[in-house]
């Protein structure tokens, strides 16, 4: 969870095997109390919207959507994608996540003075299948990491990079500020893949395990 304020930012976070839900709120109340704020202080939620997994997806909207409308704000969907390029601190990301069933979420950002600007937009597709935009271009992401020479990359990759809370709230503060803000009702994650489970044929075709 992020705080953005007036430019400033402040963030918690933790690697946790349980997904993390129990800490979120939690998170939000210390942020503010932190901040010297409270509930009614703030302008918006973002969150970051996807593609990534299911579960993941529908807690981050589900919990935004929780707060905004108790609390009658506009809501701001950050792609996770976009939010691992502003993370990365790179120019140019060929950004690459694990999308599990031996497939990846890809896209294309170029990233100057922090704005990101999207080049290509997400897909998801097989590794094999995948490749960056001719040109200079840094790949980032744990897809990288998952499925090394099976999945062609840039010159220069830095799979450590994820997209961070931080990395959501700098990309929805300025669009905040354009008057893009959303009602809550209307939130939804960018799923990208509409199929979640493959049949043991599907399976054996990609190259996966039964």
């Amino acid at each position: 969870m992020a705080l953005w304020r007036d430019g400033v930012l402040s963030e918690r976070g933790a690697e946790s095997l349980t997904g993390g839900s129990a800490l979120v709120l939690p998170w939000v109340d210390a942020l503010l109390a932190d901040a010297g704020l409270a509930m009614r202080d703030l302008d918006a939620i973002a969150f970051g919207a996807g593609p990534g997994s299911f579960t993941g997806l529908r807690l981050a909207c589900g919990i935004a959507q929780g707060l905004a409308c108790g609390l009658d704000l506009p809501t701001l969907g950050v792609s996770t994608l976009a939010a691992l390029a502003q993370a990365s601190g790179e120019e140019r990301v060929f950004a690459c996540l694990d999308a599990r069933m031996n497939e990846v979420y890809f896209a294309a950002y170029a990233a100057v003075g922090g704005v990101v600007t999207e080049l290509h937009a997400p897909q998801v597709a097989p590794p094999n299948l995948v490749a960056p935009p001719a040109g200079d271009w840094v790949g980032c992401g744990d897809g990288f990491a998952a499925y090394g020479d099976a999945l062609p990359r840039p010159a220069r990759v830095r799979a450590d990079v994820w997209p961070t809370a931080a990395a959501v709230a700098a990309l929805a503060a300025p669009r905040l500020m354009r008057g893009e803000g959303g009602d809550a009702a209307q939130a939804m994650p960018l799923y990208v893949r509409d199929k979640v489970a493959l049949t043991t044929a599907e399976r054996l075709a990609r190259g996966g395990l039964r």
